[in-house]
């Protein structure tokens, strides 16, 4: 499984990067804005700054929701460096978008997925991944991973090439279920896939080993 890191700050992509599990980035404007970054000529630089740093795919969203726009936005994106993937919300216009960049060559990503029939459609339409948000699902107390393993099946059924991209993942134990059920890619905040390094008896058992080395070299 891929692993993506989901933020617009360029310190914890450079840390998610060092860490050496990283595979890419995913973005957002909400993100771009948290990060204080705002007019149209510095997201264009932003992006290409997270392109410096990373060696995958980086998914960056048109704002257009009308069909011209997307081509518009996303022809511009795509064009700024070749790992770009182009974000399009899961809407009718944003299907025929997908439809259109896949006909282009250009890599996309089917956003704001909250069922398998849209996974299916975008599929259909040809789109690189498709991100159903399994966080946004608990939230209002639907299983988001019962949702991944709906797509992978359908996936699996047809031969679709589409990959699953969990997002809005929020915690490790939502990293690890989409790995259980094999989801291609996962995107999320830098805290989640840190929290997979932790485990009470790692760190009691370091210390132990450093008291027993400590003691030994003493003697």
């Amino acid at each position: 499984m891929k692993f993506f890191i989901d933020t617009a700050n360029l310190e914890q992509i450079k840390e998610a990067q060092d860490l050496g599990v990283l595979d890419g980035v995913t973005t957002n404007p909400s993100l771009m804005a948290k990060e204080g970054i705002s007019g149209e000529e510095n997201v264009i630089n932003h992006y290409k700054a997270i392109c410096a740093i990373v060696d995958g795919d980086v998914s960056a969203e048109v704002i257009s929701t009308e069909f011209e726009g997307m081509i518009k936005e996303g022809e511009a994106l795509a064009a700024l460096d070749s790992k770009i993937v182009v974000k399009v919300p899961m809407t009718k216009d944003g299907v025929k978008a997908i439809k259109y960049f896949s006909k282009k060559g250009i890599k996309t990503n089917c956003t704001l997925v909250f069922s398998a029939g849209q996974a299916l459609l975008a599929a259909k339409a040809g789109a690189t991944y498709v991100s159903p948000f399994i966080g946004r699902l608990d939230d209002i107390s639907v299983d988001g991973l019962g949702l991944i393993e709906e797509i992978r099946e359908i996936y699996d059924n047809y031969g679709f090439e589409t990959q699953i991209l969990a997002a809005s993942v929020r915690h490790s134990a939502h990293i690890l279920g989409c790995a259980k059920i094999g989801a291609d890619v996962m995107t999320g905040p830098l805290s989640a896939i840190l929290a997979l390094l932790k485990h009470p008896l790692t760190d009691s058992g370091l210390a132990q080993f450093l008291a027993d080395h400590a003691k030994a070299a003493g003697k």
